[in-house]
């Protein structure tokens, strides 16, 4: 049959819809940029007419503005309807995607679903329980290993009261070392001299004291230069 009539043409796919609302949207801008160009044409007749006197000029002027309007009018309407249109389509678009994203996400859980249905079957909570309950018993054996480790020998026996009655002795200690009350006495102790101690009563060297023996610099007899040596 084929041979016969030949194969007919593959059919080609029609316009998404994303084309469809651009193509309307191309179509709306094309129109309302004619609008903006009859509004301009329409003021300069407003214009004309307010300066105008009443007569056959100026009824020419407002035919030609009439006119002008009801282009303006129609413009708007099929506007409009452009606009609508692709309002309308633009929903229909986000419902389908929303769809689709919907029936993608309803696979993915079905998807994680099966996997995690077969990663459960590995998976017995009564072996879960038993390490747990094993796992506690060896952390209770290590405790105990380290306790037994931990022990001391030929330890003498304290007896608790001795220990308090230390430990309260110590804090006393304690306490007095903070004490500084004695240095309240350094405080008002006079103040050291700062003066030779009887340099008032010192003789002048090569002077004779009260016994006419000559003294030296501090007062004290002179030796004799016979006993000096040399």
């Amino acid at each position: 049959m084929n041979r016969l009539f030949g194969k007919g043409k593959p059919k080609e796919p029609g316009p998404s819809i994303s084309d469809c609302i651009a193509g309307v949207d191309a179509r709306a801008d094309g129109i309302e940029e004619k609008v903006r160009k009859l509004e301009t044409e329409l003021k300069k007749y407003k214009d004309q007419m307010a300066k105008m006197r009443e007569g056959p000029a100026k009824n020419s002027v407002k035919q030609k503005a009439l006119r002008v309007l009801k282009q303006k009018r129609q413009y708007e309407s099929q506007l409009e309807n452009l606009r609508n249109q692709s309002f309308n389509m633009e929903q229909a678009n986000y419902t389908v995607s929303t769809l689709k994203d919907t029936q993608a996400t309803v696979a993915a859980m079905k998807d994680s679903a099966k996997v995690m249905k077969k990663e459960f079957k590995k998976i017995n909570i009564d072996q879960i329980d038993d390490l747990q309950d094993e796992m506690a018993d060896f952390m209770d054996q290590a405790n105990e290993i380290q306790e037994a480790l931990g022990q001391t020998y030929n330890t003498p026996e304290i007896d608790e009261d001795e220990l308090q009655a230390e430990l309260d002795a110590l804090g006393d200690e304690i306490a007095l070392d903070d004490d500084t009350s004695y240095l309240d006495d350094v405080v008002k102790a006079p103040a050291a001299p700062d003066a030779i101690p009887g340099a008032d009563s010192v003789l002048a060297p090569g002077t004779k004291n009260k016994d006419g023996i000559l003294v030296d610099e501090f007062g004290l007899p002179q030796i004799p230069s016979s006993v000096k040596t040399t």
